[in-house]
């Protein structure tokens, strides 16, 4: 008899843990609940990415308005110039506002790719990875989730990490296929419900003139140097250097050759004297340093006064990433 209580008792005791914990399918469920609920939200953020020599540290600040509107801020810490993505009623645009630079998209944005720092597009990680897998800690639910990208990523897995008490996202780490950590989201604050009108999200805000002239003034004393990118890639070589003067504009041509053949020019950023904005292929591509544009077959930024473009029918997006991450000043003489 008293072993049938002691029993009974065992699987009341592990019956109402069962029903303490919270499946996987209730704690997404939740989460993307609360996320994407909110009309609104603004949050900041700290990034940290790995991918280079050095590690580098961004200030991430981002509103949000339904349905479509964003606006997000980077700032690398211990410099001047900041860059926005920005989507209103008029498209999607990349602003510097320091060099009165704005390129605007036809493109969907953030829609087609996991962008960690928007927690409706780690939302939308969840729910599509069907074999997500969730960990419980004291404090936290831990996800390992699938990156969404167009096609195969040198990044497949992230880890989301949710506050148990508040159901909010603290940290997401984006990982190699070796599960090495490359870029690190840590969010400081979220705001969800935070309003902003449609007219805050008008791109002309977002130009400065004090550090326009700032700006030009450094553009106009800095020497141009040739950077190369730096590549262990055995079967692709450096096989030509040309140098083109172009109405007083110096312009560097690298071309590459080998089983990932592609193209790299450069030169001095040309400064603008009008804020219009200025038509660009493609879509946004957030570099960690910097934000670009990419197409198909293409990429193009601006980084420390030098305009850069890659060109290649034969690289992925992917490959054209790592090469534009790996461009260093002279790393190859």
């Amino acid at each position: 008899m008293k072993f049938r209580i002691v029993a009974l008792l065992v699987i009341c005791m592990v019956v109402l843990s069962a029903c303490g914990k919270a499946s996987q399918e209730d704690v997404v469920h939740k989460a993307n609940e609360k996320w994407n609920d909110a009309k609104g939200y603004e949050l900041s953020a700290s990034m940290e990415v790995k991918t280079g020599s050095e590690p580098r540290v961004y200030d991430v600040n981002v509103w949000h308005t339904k349905p479509d509107f964003y606006r997000v801020t980077v700032k690398e810490q211990g410099e001047d110039v900041t860059q926005m993505i920005v989507r209103n009623k008029e498209g999607v645009f990349v602003v510097t506002p320091s060099l009165r630079k704005t390129y605007k998209f036809q493109s969907d944005w953030p829609k087609q790719n996991s962008q960690a720092y928007l927690i409706g597009a780690l939302a939308e990680d969840l729910l599509s990875d069907e074999a997500a897998v969730m960990k419980e800690e004291e404090k936290h639910y831990v996800f390992e989730v699938a990156t969404r990208n167009r096609e195969k990523t040198a990044l497949p897995v992230q880890q989301i990490i949710v506050d148990k008490k508040t159901m909010l996202p603290t940290r997401v780490s984006i990982m190699n296929e070796a599960l090495e950590e490359q870029v690190v989201i840590t969010f400081n604050s979220i705001d969800l419900g935070a309003k902003h009108k449609a007219e805050e999200y008008a791109v002309e805000k977002f130009t400065e003139n004090e550090e326009k002239e700032t700006a030009a003034a450094d553009i106009e004393s800095e020497e141009f140097r040739t950077h190369y990118p730096e590549l262990n890639w055995d079967h692709t070589k450096l096989v030509d250097t040309q140098s083109i003067n172009d109405n007083g504009v110096e312009r560097v041509i690298l071309t590459f050759e080998g089983e990932k053949p592609f193209t790299l020019m450069q030169q001095p950023v040309v400064y603008n004297e009008t804020t219009l904005p200025v038509f660009s292929p493609g879509d946004p591509a957030d570099l960690g340093f910097t934000i670009g544009a990419m197409t198909d077959h293409s990429i193009s930024w601006e980084k420390d006064g030098v305009s850069f473009f890659i060109a290649s029918t034969k690289l992925s997006r992917e490959e054209m990433m790592e090469v534009a991450a790996s461009v260093t000043e002279d790393s190859m003489k």
